[in-house]
């Protein structure tokens, strides 16, 4: 099993950590991973993107064109990133910004409202936990337990104090993601 996946979306919504937390998941159930983050030079606002590879067989290039899974959360990603997804692939989005929803017929399509969600549990921040869960649902490629493990790794011994929180988070979006197509 190899799960090639792309996360794009503005600097500030999470898009690194969510791959981090993803890569470091697939460590902790003895998977090869692979994180290979892209971002422009702006700290918040600017485009960003992470490529994970998740894969029981040794990974020869980090470096991919085409995907199985593409977690969008916003329309310059969606425009660049829509065609690159596999046939058969998947792609799950945010739709907040979003003008031009995907089109595409030989994919498998999801949205989940993580915006809207995180608002509603007043906490902005958490916006990118209920889109891990939404993924997690669709494509349970690590356990749960390994993700909440990925969270420990990846966050500061300072913030763990907001695991709970981020675990509801991705409890949340386990159940409101939607198929499209």
């Amino acid at each position: 099993m190899t799960e090639e996946i792309i996360i794009a979306g503005f600097g500030g919504q999470g898009v690194l950590s969510m791959g981090k937390i993803l890569a470091y998941s697939g460590m902790m159930q003895d998977q090869e991973v692979s994180w290979m983050p892209a971002y422009g030079p702006e700290m918040r606002g600017g485009t960003a993107n992470v490529t994970v590879i998740l894969s029981d067989e040794r990974i020869s290039s980090p470096v991919l064109s085409k995907y199985d899974t593409a977690i969008i959360l916003n329309q310059q990603s969606m425009d660049k990133f829509e065609c690159a997804v596999k046939e058969g692939g998947l792609l799950l989005y945010d739709p907040n910004g979003i003008t031009k929803p995907p089109t595409r017929m030989d994919i498998q399509i999801f949205k989940v409202s993580a915006t809207e969600e995180a608002t509603k549990m007043g906490n902005t921040k958490i916006f990118n936990m209920i889109v891990l869960g939404a993924y997690l649902k669709v494509k349970p490629l690590v356990k749960l337990e390994n993700v909440i493990k990925g969270l420990q790794k990846s966050l500061p011994a300072r913030h763990h104090n907001l695991i709970p929180e981020n675990e509801k988070a991705i409890s949340r979006g386990l159940e409101i993601v939607e198929k499209v197509n």
